[in-house]
């Protein structure tokens, strides 16, 4: 299997590294990135791939596949030019940062079919997959109501690091809501119409220098969120309470489903330790079913008899083993012609709720979920 990649940075590694346990003889035929690729990053790799000039380049190395995992405010503009080759795809979320870009994808999409996954790795994880095989097994009824959360332990990247540039993530509900409303949808089987959401922004400000670094400030020994001294001190160097750190720093969404039901969702990125959750409780009028992947326990309460079925899953791999399915399936799609189980219209669907999200909580309006 040969493989091409378009921005080689730590996510893609990664997922190269999952589908090099899949197929060892998997191999780099090249890639396009400014950067130079430290030899520790791909040591896994028989040989050192070589670097690509350009993507017409790249394609003359006959890939079986593409890779893209550059910027997030990259990701649509790299597609939209890969898709007319027709070589299956693989990309990083989210599939677009602006109503712009997603159009522009949207539109390159319709024009060229080209088999996409998306890395929309929660999905495919075993604990979403028997939530999806018990909500459609009927045995809690039609789902009413969802409730979610995501209270993310590792907040400090998206200070610390380039993510704290808001014009490359496209903000949070684009970085963390798109995996979260995408298992939501999937669960469900539904389309969201429209959105009101907020975001706050109280604790990751402040008016220290732009641009300042851990290891230059005065406060470096006493301040809780120093990563100086930390295996993060390399990676996440800048000063999260100085006035160029972006990002809010947690986030609400009430999401309106077709047939009148809602959803709510809500985000937060200066939890810590324990705190850390993330899941979803979905009710129906016959029982509940809820889950937390730190924990890998769902629980299913029947509401009309004295029942409460609890299953344990003990996924210790990347993103509870969501990446290893993922790997799977473009392995599936370049080798057998398999469909993609994360596809660029369910990619585009929950871009388009997190954009339209941001743009609720900028205008203090309720959305409907489409271009403005």
């Amino acid at each position: 299997m040969k493989l091409g990649i378009i921005g080689f940075g730590a996510r893609i590694t990664s997922m190269v590294g999952e589908i090099k346990k899949l197929r060892p003889d998997m191999e780099v035929v090249g890639y396009v990135d400014p950067r130079p690729i430290p030899d520790e990053q791909i040591a896994f790799l028989r040989r050192r791939p070589e670097a690509c000039a350009s993507v017409e380049e790249l394609i003359a190395r006959r890939p079986d596949g593409i890779m893209i995992g550059t910027r997030c405010s990259l990701h649509a503009r790299y597609t939209a030019q890969v898709l007319p080759y027709g070589i299956p795809i693989f990309l990083e979320k989210p599939v677009a940062t602006t109503f712009e870009d997603w159009r522009m994808l949207k539109e390159a999409a319709e024009r060229h079919p080209t088999p996409v996954v998306v890395s929309h790795p929660l999905r495919l994880t075993s604990v979403v997959q028997l939530v999806k095989e018990i909500a459609d097994s009927g045995v809690i009824g039609t789902i009413e109501h969802v409730q979610a959360v995501n209270n993310v332990p590792y907040g400090g990247v998206y200070y610390h690091a380039w993510y704290r540039d808001e014009k490359e993530t496209g903000g949070l509900f684009l970085q963390k809501a798109t995996h979260d409303f995408d298992y939501i949808n999937y669960v469900l089987g539904r389309r969201a119409v429209g959105v009101m959401a907020m975001t706050s922004k109280q604790i990751f400000k402040g008016d220290k220098p732009a641009g300042l670094k851990c290891a230059d400030c005065a406060e470096n020994r006493t301040c809780p969120d120093s990563t100086l001294g930390t295996p993060e001190e390399k990676d996440w160097p800048y000063c999260c309470f100085a006035v160029d750190t972006g990002n809010e720093d947690s986030g609400s969404a009430l999401l309106r489903y077709e047939g009148g039901m809602h959803a709510v969702y809500t985000q937060n990125f200066f939890a810590r330790r324990e705190a850390g959750k993330r899941g979803a409780t979905f009710l129906g009028y016959k029982g509940t079913i809820e889950f937390d992947f730190a924990t890998g326990i769902v629980r299913v309460v029947h509401h009309h008899r004295p029942r409460v079925d609890t299953y344990r899953f003990d996924e210790k791999k990347n993103h509870f083993g969501g990446d290893e399915q993922l790997a799977r399936n473009f392995i599936d799609v370049i080798e057998n012609g398999a469909p993609s189980r994360s596809t660029l219209e369910e990619g585009l669907t929950s871009a388009l709720m997190c954009l339209c999200a941001r743009l609720s909580a900028e205008t203090n309006t309720y959305r409907p979920i489409a271009l403005p």
